[in-house]
């Protein structure tokens, strides 16, 4: 990954300077904060302890589950969906609208996926169908679907591509700097105090080193994951993230079903090995043809970096047998790490004019456009750009464009 834009500035402290809008965190939720401010003619300066985004905007799959969602994240990410569409376009970043895959292996996930289409927006195959939508082994699914609306996104460019975006619109950037503390219209750092009107923390799963109290309350704590990155001889290319019955455990709009039931105790029984690492067993596969695989999940205020090669190999071995590949080559192994709390979002004011936001749940790539333009709304005392009439007019067919000029698979 190269330098970030050199006006990614390393020796401007902001001090002396006011801003009307100070972000601290350059992942995509402070992003978000700066571009919904920057739009809005506000000054901006997002203070980065590093040189670049390095942390959870950039360690995940790309996949934006926006049909998955219900209540508040499923608005939130219908909110930031045109936002991605936008950018992707602006700061030229590969993005496609590819809805997302469901693998299913059993007939309970296929009726769990069935109660969830009775909403809309899913549509249903029978084995044959799917398996030629879907490079998989047709012999281990018996049926799958996909959702319409959801994107999918190249982590590792896309950040970078919109801190660059930012810079020609005319956000200050300031790297290399930590927030110490706090107040209403100051930040202060070690580079000296900067002064902003309003003021965004979007430090993700760093809030409990800042205001460890404000953590504590909303039980803020680390999810780290175990991820890779393969080489698999597929037989056809992979034009969407694919989820499994092991990911109906964890999105909204399925697991607060009753017919996940039998599905959670089937898995749970059958494999509880890979219900004791957490497994959301899904893929994306980025332009270049590598494939994202992944992932296990563990909690705590301060996990241990050491991954266990046994849950990296059931990754592997859970993806030879759904493609039904022989081998596969890995190429990067890595630790993601997000926010995990009490609920879906860490959303309040931390003191007059200072918000603090984050999700706390792994769908912070879905729905933190769309918290930090409520945040940034919220905080200049804008109405909300986020409401069920726009949930209402989001798109309910499938439509498969690549926004890029990136080399897709």
């Amino acid at each position: 990954m190269g330098e970030i834009d050199p006006q990614f500035s390393t020796s401007s402290t902001g001090e002396g300077a006011s801003y009307d809008l100070v972000v601290v965190g350059s992942g995509i939720i402070g992003l978000g904060a700066a571009y919904a401010a920057v739009r809005s003619g506000l000054s901006v300066c997002v203070i980065e302890q590093g040189t670049r985004p390095t942390g959870s905007s950039i360690r995940n799959f790309g996949h934006l589950c926006i049909g998955a969602q219900t209540g508040e994240a499923r608005e939130l990410a219908e909110a930031g969906r045109e936002t991605w569409l936008r950018l992707s376009r602006d700061a030229d970043f590969w993005l496609r609208e590819s809805g997302t895959l469901i693998a299913a292996r059993h007939n309970d996930e296929l009726a769990l996926i069935e109660a969830a289409a009775q909403t809309g927006g899913i549509e249903i195959f029978d084995t044959d169908d799917f398996a030629a939508l879907a490079p998989v082994n047709r012999h281990v699914v018996v049926g799958g679907a996909r959702i319409a609306g959801d994107l999918q996104a190249n982590p590792r460019t896309a950040a970078e591509k919109i801190v660059a975006h930012l810079v020609s619109l005319g956000v200050t950037f300031i790297s290399r700097t930590t927030a110490t503390a706090v107040e209403s219209g100051v930040v202060h750092t070690t580079r000296g105090s900067v002064r902003g009107g309003r003021v965004i923390l979007a430090v993700n799963h760093d809030i409990d080193r800042l205001l460890p109290a404000i953590a504590e309350e909303a039980r803020v704590q680390r999810c780290v994951l175990d991820m890779v990155r393969v080489q698999m001889p597929l037989s056809a290319p992979l034009d969407a993230p694919l989820l499994t019955g092991w990911s109906l455990l964890r999105y909204g709009r399925f697991e607060s079903l009753a017919e996940v039931v039998p599905v959670r105790e089937r898995l749970h029984a059958a494999r509880p090995d890979l219900a004791a690492i957490d497994l959301n067993q899904m893929y994306t596969q980025l332009p270049d043809g590598s494939m994202i695989v992944g992932d296990t999940h563990h909690r705590d205020p301060s996990p241990l970096p050491f991954q266990a090669e046994d849950s990296q190999q059931a990754l592997i071995d859970e993806a030879l047998e759904l493609f039904g590949v022989p081998s596969l080559r890995v190429i990067e192994r890595w630790q993601g790490v997000y926010a995990s709390g009490a609920g879906e979002f860490l959303d309040r004011e931390v003191l007059p004019g200072v918000r603090a936001i984050a999700a706390t749940t792994g769908i912070g790539m879905t729905c933190g456009f769309g918290l930090a333009q409520r945040a940034v709304a919220a905080l200049f005392g804008a109405d909300a750009p986020v409401s069920a009439a726009a949930l209402a007019a989001a798109p309910n067919n499938f439509t498969h464009t690549e926004l890029s000029k990136e080399t897709t698979p």
